[in-house]
């Protein structure tokens, strides 16, 4: 069985590696990072011109339909570049749900307008602090309307529409559990900016008092769908996190060739050689099973939950180690604001906790495995 992608996939990757290395530098990020604006508006507006967020979707849904490898390359690519964009938000979690569990009027109503660049959409989950879990989730929908708080909630401050998560009935238990479409600009919907570790990816709370909802799929199977959502948004934020490692890793390396010590490069010291060997073997290691991921994806496998619990988390430890190794490596200045090493850093703590912690992921991954 051959898993590696394709040669259109590859030079599809390195195209779009081409494109951000032009449009989203260290310094674009910074931009976003210091300012006010929530994202990278220019840089959006030539994603949205390459036709990236309507990869995966049917051209009857305003996509391009070439599929979810062509998608994985350009998210290791985004991920590579520490893209300042609504990307994640509006194609891997708000368009992933409405494929699933909407109907083809909730499909029109937003998937074009996403694929065209005229809004963004996202998904809003958690209720506070803490797992999602059934029990966790207390906004609640009746007679049409919503009431209660999301947080945390991707891109939510810019979102024209936004997925809800709540319960139709009273309980703790999954039956109770919906997913709705909420007008952002509709009456009834608060917003509040968050503050996250990495401000160039923006977060906000979302307020709901009366604000109309439309349920997808009826309301019903609203906890089973939200976990098949996540599954496939995990392998496609994994890609997300290898091209943030394999970038830290490169960082590093290069900084360790560069900087010189006692008449040597320093990376020629046995001792960060093996620093440097160990960040690779978990790059490589995560690359695998994100490949893995993929193609589970991309076929619609009974392997797809237990392969992107497994591509999440190792995804997860690589961006961590490859970021944090990237700032030892580079001595005292490695910590300083001066230096890229912080952007690293950060996003790779926050997208560690985009849909769930990298705990959580194990639980569910050991879970899956003693089922099979």
């Amino acid at each position: 069985m051959n898993f590696d992608f394709s040669d259109d996939q590859k030079m599809l990757g390195e195209q779009t590696r081409r494109f951000l290395a032009d449009r989203c530098t260290p310094q674009h990020v910074r931009a976003v990072l210091e300012g006010d604006a929530p994202y990278d508006e220019q840089l959006w507006a030539g994603i949205v011109d390459m036709g990236f967020p309507g990869t995966a979707w049917p051209e009857e849904a305003g996509g391009i339909g070439a599929g979810y490898l062509e998608l994985c390359v350009i998210a290791e690519a985004l991920g590579r570049h520490l893209a300042p964009v609504p990307f994640s938000s509006s194609v891997y979690l708000a368009a992933e749900t409405l494929l699933l569990a909407g109907s083809r009027d909730h499909q029109q109503a937003v998937l074009p307008g996403i694929a065209d660049g005229n809004h963004i959409a996202t998904l809003a989950m958690a209720d506070g602090p803490g797992a999602l879990t059934p029990a966790a989730i207390q906004t609640r929908y009746s007679k049409g309307k919503l009431d209660g708080t999301k947080i945390a909630v991707p891109d939510g401050s810019t979102a024209r529409y936004a997925i809800v998560a709540a319960r139709s009935r009273d309980g703790k238990d999954a039956a109770g559990i919906g997913l709705y479409l909420v007008d952002l600009q509709g009456k009834g919907v608060t917003r509040s900016t968050q503050t996250s570790i990495d401000p160039s990816r923006d977060h906000a709370r979302l307020a709901f008092k009366g604000a109309a909802a439309e349920p997808l799929n009826d309301g019903k199977h609203g906890w089973q769908q939200l976990q098949k959502v996540l599954d496939r948004a995990a392998v496609l934020f994994a890609f997300e996190q290898l091209g943030l490692a394999t970038a830290a890793m490169e960082m590093a390396r290069d900084y360790t060739l560069e900087r010189y010590a006692f008449g040597r490069p320093i990376g020629s010291f046995q001792a960060l050689k093996h620093r440097l060997a160990d960040v690779y073997s978990l790059v490589e290691l995560a690359r695998s099973n994100c490949y893995y991921g993929a193609w589970a994806l991309s076929s619609d496998a009974e392997e797809l939950p237990a392969a992107a619990a497994v591509a999440r988390v190792s995804a997860s430890q690589a961006a961590w180690e490859a970021s944090k190794e990237n700032i030892q490596l580079h001595g005292g200045m490695g910590f300083t604001w001066a230096f890229d090493c912080h952007l690293y850093y950060r996003r790779a703590k926050l997208l560690s906790l985009t849909i769930g912690s990298e705990q959580q992921w194990k639980d569910k991954l050991i879970a899956r495995v003693a089922a099979a």
